[in-house]
């Protein structure tokens, strides 16, 4: 069973799935379904993520994509929206939010 200490006896921190960035206890952060639940997901499998990876995930994908097409860390990373943003975000520090810009998608927009 993993303990949560490093080698040099320090608590690790865990990683944002989508960006890879630590994430600092005292940041926020949230669980994100792999499937949405409106799409079968409840119950389903969840990564770690920074509030504001997770903000942006939902405003370039719609439930539909995120059920379909985008329901892995990996295919998560390849989107071509959330590529941009990782660029971006991994240039901040783990402990950086901001306000997400843009309208959030509308339910079964494609």
């Amino acid at each position: 069973m993993d303990s949560g200490l490093t080698s040099k006896g320090k608590t690790s921190l865990p990683e944002c799935a989508l960006c890879g960035r630590v994430i600092p206890p005292d940041v926020a952060q949230s669980r994100h379904h792999l499937i949405p639940k409106l799409k079968g997901g409840k119950g389903g499998e969840t990564v770690l993520l920074h509030q504001i990876c997770h903000n942006q995930i939902h405003l370039e994908l719609s439930e539909a994509e995120l059920a379909h097409s985008y329901h892995t860390p990996e295919s998560l990373r390849s989107h071509p929206g959330l590529v941009k943003f990782i660029h971006w975000v991994a240039k901040r520090p783990p402990d950086f939010y901001a306000v997400t810009k843009g309208a959030r998608r509308r339910k079964g927009r494609t």
